[in-house]
């Protein structure tokens, strides 16, 4: 029976406070006051869902990634439309090119799908599921909404969860949509979308659910339906006898909804706090509705090496300067200045032939003297070795690494200046001149321990392409 082997999650660090969201635009719409209560997670000007499914998927593999047969990607706001994101996602987790890769997306239960299918295809499958939706300035989606990913590892063998069974039913309802051209999601009436969608689609797909499976509603311990409609849940979960107690938090207060990623996001978020034999009823709900039941194993009892969703909450900082989230997702038009109009332009070709080294994030070692280096070269940097020809594939992405020398400069361009970077030394031999991401002014200094990411480097708005890399950042940031 197939299950879940591992977990992992990824919140960006910057917390936008409500307050002061609410406050930048209650002179417009007074209404917004109602959700002035809590924070929301944003990305950093250097995220998006690809490198957020990056992060959650290495929270999820670890250093020493098992054997993978397949890589699924969920997402609505790929930043790409004809680009295979989880390819680049492969890429970037140093995956061998003889697997399967699948996007999946433009539906709300998205994620929920990929997972069906995953349990049905068999074999190791990563799944990855993330959301940077943007929003119009002054609408209640702005402060609802939040970024965020989740990952699930699937097998053969029970894992920490197997699946009890899965029900899914097809409808074309559409409570919100968002154009080919549109930049925004357009919602229809609430009433409706709770009345007509959510008590009539949820119950029919948990009742096809509940035949195959044979349990009742009082057998649910954890209870999995996000809903941007407050006391949805609730009143789903009463209809059909599951208790108050097992309706999930769907974490609204302390990161938002994060769309196509949110089931997967609560699913994680169970299986943190879930004890073995509990069974955890997942939901989700997009032009149909798809339900997944599951039931916690014993090995669920011995906690995972990773962060997951409630390491990722801890790890928040406030933000309250409403202008930088604005500017962060292109929402108000700022003068750069000309160093920002620089052509950005990626040679593709270039790209395509160093992507071992600007993607995964290999350099070298000599394999007469063992030095490592980065990037990797014909000849070996040691001076008392000098080899021609002799260096083999070696992994960065997972060493950690100290500060040796940094800077932050005023005068080059980044979107959230002043542009930190500097050397950093890796643990067992190699050094690299790296952009610095998620730090504040203070907050390091020579000595400092850091870890690589995988961030956006450039935009090049003019194309439309992304250029991505890896930075350094603070450990435990």
């Amino acid at each position: 029976m197939p299950g879940i082997i591992a977990y992992g999650g990824y919140v960006p660090r910057l917390r936008l406070q409500r307050k002061s969201m609410v406050e930048a635009n209650a002179w417009f719409n007074p209404g917004l006051a109602a959700y002035a209560k809590g924070e929301r997670a944003i990305c950093n000007w250097d995220e998006d869902a690809v490198t957020m499914a990056v992060a959650a998927a290495r929270d999820c593999l670890g250093t020493t990634p098992p054997r993978l047969d397949a890589v699924y990607f969920a997402s609505t706001t790929l930043p790409f439309q004809d680009r295979q994101c989880s390819t680049l996602l492969a890429t970037a987790l140093d995956l061998p090119d003889g697997i399967e890769t699948l996007d999946l997306t433009t539906s709300q239960r998205a994620a929920t799908s990929a997972l069906i299918a995953a349990l049905k295809r068999g074999g190791n499958v990563l799944l990855a599921a993330s959301e940077h939706r943007r929003t119009k300035s002054a609408s209640a989606l702005e402060l609802l909404y939040g970024d965020g990913a989740a990952a699930l590892l699937l097998g053969a063998g029970e894992g920490i969860a197997k699946l009890v069974a899965s029900h899914s039913i097809s409808d074309d309802f559409v409570d919100h949509y968002r154009g080919e051209t549109e930049s925004f999601d357009y919602m229809w009436e609430e009433r409706w979308i709770r009345d007509e969608g959510y008590m009539k689609l949820v119950p029919k797909a948990l009742a096809g659910l509940a035949e195959k499976a044979k349990v009742k509603g009082a057998e649910i311990a954890h209870f999995i339906l996000p809903c941007l409609l407050a006391g949805v849940p609730q009143t789903i979960a009463k209809r059909l006898g599951i208790p108050d107690a097992a309706v999930r938090d769907n974490l609204g207060a302390a990161l938002g909804n994060t769309g196509a990623a949110h089931a997967i996001v609560m699913l994680v978020h169970a299986l943190e706090q879930a004890k073995p034999g509990e069974k955890i009823l997942v939901v989700g709900f997009g032009q149909g509705c798809d339900a997944l039941l599951f039931e916690a194993t014993p090995a669920l009892a011995t906690p995972l090496a990773c962060d997951g969703i409630a390491g990722a909450l801890k790890r928040g900082r406030a933000e309250t300067n409403y202008n930088r989230f604005l500017a962060f997702n292109n929402l108000v038009t700022q003068d750069g200045g000309m160093r920002s109009e620089i052509d950005r332009q990626t040679p593709l070709s270039m790209l395509y032939r160093n992507r071992d080294m600007l993607t995964a994030l290999n350099g070298g070692r000599c394999t007469k003297c063992g030095t490592r280096q980065f990037p990797k070269s014909h000849i070996c940097v040691n001076p008392n070795c000098g080899a021609l020809d002799t260096q083999e594939e070696a992994p960065f992405a997972n060493t950690g690494a100290s500060v040796v020398t940094w800077s932050a400069d005023w005068l080059t361009y980044t979107p959230d200046p002043p542009a930190h970077y500097g050397m950093v030394q890796f643990e067992g031999g190699g050094r690299m001149m790296a952009d610095f991401t998620d730090v504040d002014p203070g907050s390091f200094d020579v000595g400092t321990k850091m870890r690589m990411v995988f961030r956006v480097r450039e935009y090049d708005k003019a194309r439309g392409f992304r250029k991505y890399f890896w930075k350094a950042t603070p450990m435990g940031a």
